[in-house]
């Protein structure tokens, strides 16, 4: 397998996360004494991945500050700057896509606000296996939202379980839903396909691709996981991440 690169999206406004991100963005908060962005740098490093894309927006001089004052951590930082407008996660991304363009080994990509043991190795492992277009990290823990693939572990569309949205992107007999984690595997093949401008989604830009190339779960249900998302979390992410 080619060397892999990856990318961490940092640029979030973290409204769930106030009052630290009234003044601070929310990849710097401390979980026992490590920033959310070091720890998943460090995370990365442990699989060999030390090229790294973080894309800022709120508060963006502070990440860029804390990259500089330690030296990455280690790892060959690159900043994609979107201080002019957020860009949602797929956006993101496809701002960031110039990073990649000489990159032929897969990307990586995690939120700022996961943190997890997932087995990062047997994930990039079974994608070159399979080598579908992308392969997301899935468990079976429950959220209001979930993606739906078909019994070969195909991505086939997304429901919302609150309000009973769903969007189908190819017929299945049978839909199994799994909560997406926040971390993906993509083949640079795919960062020239994306066709949406500006502010989208992720989960939009996987539901159009999925309609006519193979996206694949990789399931890691018992593995450590948390979304950081609200300050509430951070004393159970200090439990399972010491």
């Amino acid at each position: 397998m080619q060397q892999p690169s990856a990318m961490i999206f940092a640029a979030g406004l973290g409204t769930r996360f106030k009052p630290w991100t009234d003044l601070h963005p929310k990849a710097l908060a401390v979980i026992n004494g490590k920033s959310l962005l070091q720890r998943n740098i460090e995370y990365l490093q442990h699989y060999g991945i030390s090229n790294v894309v973080v894309n800022v927006h709120h508060f963006a001089d502070q990440i860029i500050q804390a990259v500089n004052e330690n030296k990455g951590w280690g790892s060959d930082i690159s900043i994609s700057d979107e201080t002019d407008a957020v860009l949602e996660t797929g956006g993101g991304l496809k701002k960031a896509a110039h990073f990649f363009s000489k990159t032929e080994g897969p990307v990586v990509i995690i939120n700022v606000d996961i943190l997890t043991d997932l087995d990062l190795g047997a994930m990039l492992s079974d994608h070159q296996t399979a080598q579908p277009l992308a392969t997301l990290a899935v468990s079976d823990r429950t959220t209001s939202r979930y993606f739906l693939f078909d019994e070969y572990d195909t991505l086939a569309g997304w429901r919302n379980v609150t309000t009973g949205e769903e969007k189908i992107s190819r017929a299945a007999s049978t839909y199994v839903q799994k909560a997406f984690s926040g971390i993906h595997v993509i083949d640079p093949a795919m960062l020239p396909m994306i066709r949406q401008e500006g502010k989208f989604s992720m989960v939009d830009l996987y539901l159009q691709l999925a309609k006519t190339q193979p996206i694949r779960a990789f399931d890691h249900s018992g593995s450590r996981f948390i979304d950081v998302g609200k300050p509430d979390s951070v004393a159970k992410a200090e439990q399972l991440f010491p």
